[in-house]
C-alpha cells in the first residue's frame, strides 16, 4: 500500500472534521474520504446529533457523483461505529456498500464500539488498518477531547478560563475588573465557550455581577448549558443566568426555595460532601452521566481553587494582559506550600497571542 498517499488522505479526514459543528455532541466529530485509484469518490463529516454519521455521508455524496463504492478504501478519523444508537451502525453501511478497505486513524474508546466496528469489517472480508499514523490519531484525539475524556474516566473534559494581569490579579481590590484584557482576548473567550457543552459558575459570581453566562459576539447553533455551584441556595430566582433554564447544584436542601428557582425555569439537585460543600468530584460525574463532553469553567478564586484542589481540572485557558495591578483578587485561592516541590505541575500545551495579550493553554500532569 501506498502509505504516503494514505497519510494525505488521512490528513484530508481530519480536515473534514473540523467542518462538523458542536452540535454533534455527545457523539465525536469524525470525517471520512472514500477513495479508489487516486479518486476521491466521495467525502462527509459527522452530522448533528440525530443525524449521519461521516461514513453514511461519504457514501451518500458519492452515490450523488454517480460513483460505484465498490473495491474502494474508506480513510476515517475514528474507528467506524458497530452499535445502533441514534443510528444504524456504521461499520455495517461501509460492509454492506463494498468498500473493499477501511483505514482508521485510531480506536472508539466508547466501550459500546472499541474494536467491534473494526471487527465487523474484518469478518466480511474487509482490509483493515488502524492507527498506522500516531501523530495523526494525536490529532483526531484532539478534536474530540472531550469525548475521549468522557468514555475514558466517565467525566468531561474540564477546562477553566482565567483572565487577568501579568501577575495574576483578576480584579483591583475595590472590585473593579473591567477591562483588564482587550477585546480580542474577550472575543476569544466566547469561541471558547461555544465549543463547550455546558458553561460552569460559583454562586459568589452569580451574586457580584449577575451575568448571563452565554454566548455573545460569536456565531454559534446552539448556546451551552448554565450550571451554577450554589451551596446553600442563595441564587435569586430572577437571576440572569436562570434565563433560558440552568441547573444549580447545592449541598443544603431547602424544599420552598426548590420550588421557586424551578418555578424560574431551574433545575435543582443537591450533591452535598462531608462539609456540606458541593460535592465537585460527584458533579463531574453526573456531568459525564448527562454525556457533557467538555465543561467551561468561568468562577471566581474560591471555586477555582477548590476545582484544582479536587482534581477537577484538566487544562487551563488563560489570558494574561501586559499590565501590572499590584494587589488585588488572584485567579486561584490555593493552600500555602512549604515546598516548591509540592507544586502542582502543568504542561504548556499552546501559547499564542491575541491582540495585545497572552493565551496559554496548560495542562495538568
Amino acid at each position: 500500500m501506498d502509505k504516503q498517499a494514505d497519510y494525505a488522505y488521512m490528513q484530508q479526514a481530519l480536515e473534514l472534521v473540523r467542518r462538523a459543528t458542536i452540535e454533534t455532541s455527545p457523539n465525536p466529530k469524525v470525517g471520512c474520504v472514500i477513495v479508489r485509484e487516486g479518486q476521491v469518490l466521495g467525502q462527509g463529516w459527522t452530522q448533528p446529533v440525530g443525524q449521519a454519521h461521516a461514513e453514511v455521508q461519504a457514501l451518500r455524496d458519492a452515490a450523488t457523483k454517480g460513483h460505484d463504492v465498490r473495491g474502494a478504501t474508506a480513510y476515517v478519523t475514528l474507528e467506524p461505529c458497530s452499535h445502533f444508537g441514534r443510528t444504524p451502525p456504521c461499520a455495517n453501511g461501509l460492509r454492506d456498500a463494498g468498500i473493499a478497505r477501511v483505514v482508521a486513524a485510531m480506536q472508539d474508546a466508547n466501550p459500546q464500539v472499541a474494536g467491534r466496528g473494526l471487527g465487523i469489517l474484518q469478518e466480511a472480508g474487509v482490509e483493515v488498518e488502524c492507527g498506522a499514523f500516531p501523530d495523526l490519531a494525536l490529532q483526531a484525539r484532539e478534536l474530540n477531547i472531550g469525548f475521549f475524556q468522557r468514555m475514558e474516566t466517565g467525566m468531561p473534559w474540564v477546562r477553566m478560563k482565567v483572565a487577568g494581569s501579568l501577575d495574576g490579579i483578576t480584579a483591583l481590590s475595590n472590585g473593579q475588573s473591567q477591562w483588564i484584557t482587550g477585546p480580542a482576548a474577550r472575543q476569544d473567550g466566547h469561541l471558547w465557550r461555544a465549543r463547550a457543552d455546558a458553561i460552569l459558575t460559583g454562586i459568589g459570581t452569580v451574586l457580584s455581577d449577575d451575568p448571563m453566562l452565554n454566548v455573545r459576539g460569536v456565531d454559534t447553533p446552539r448556546q451551552p448549558q448554565k450550571i451554577i455551584v450554589d451551596s446553600q441556595l442563595r441564587i435569586s430566582a430572577q437571576a440572569k443566568v436562570l434565563q433560558g433554564g440552568a441547573l444549580i447544584v447545592c449541598a443544603v436542601a431547602d424544599a420552598g426555595k426548590q420550588l421557586e428557582l424551578e418555578h424560574a425555569g431551574a433545575e435543582v439537585i443537591c450533591l452535598s460532601d462531608e462539609n456540606q460543600q458541593v460535592d465537585l468530584p460527584a458533579l463531574m460525574q453526573e456531568l459525564g452521566r448527562r454525556q457533557i463532553n467538555e465543561l467551561h469553567v468561568e468562577a471566581g478564586a474560591t471555586l477555582n481553587g477548590a476545582l484544582i484542589r479536587q482534581n477537577c481540572i484538566n487544562e487551563l485557558l488563560m489570558y494574561l494582559a501586559p499590565k501590572l495591578l499590584g494587589s488585588g483578587a488572584g485567579l486561584f485561592n490555593l493552600p500555602e506550600l512549604n515546598h516548591v516541590d509540592e507544586a502542582r505541575a502543568l504542561q504548556f500545551h499552546e501559547v499564542s497571542r491575541v491582540g495585545d495579550d497572552l493565551r496559554i493553554l496548560a495542562r495538568f500532569k
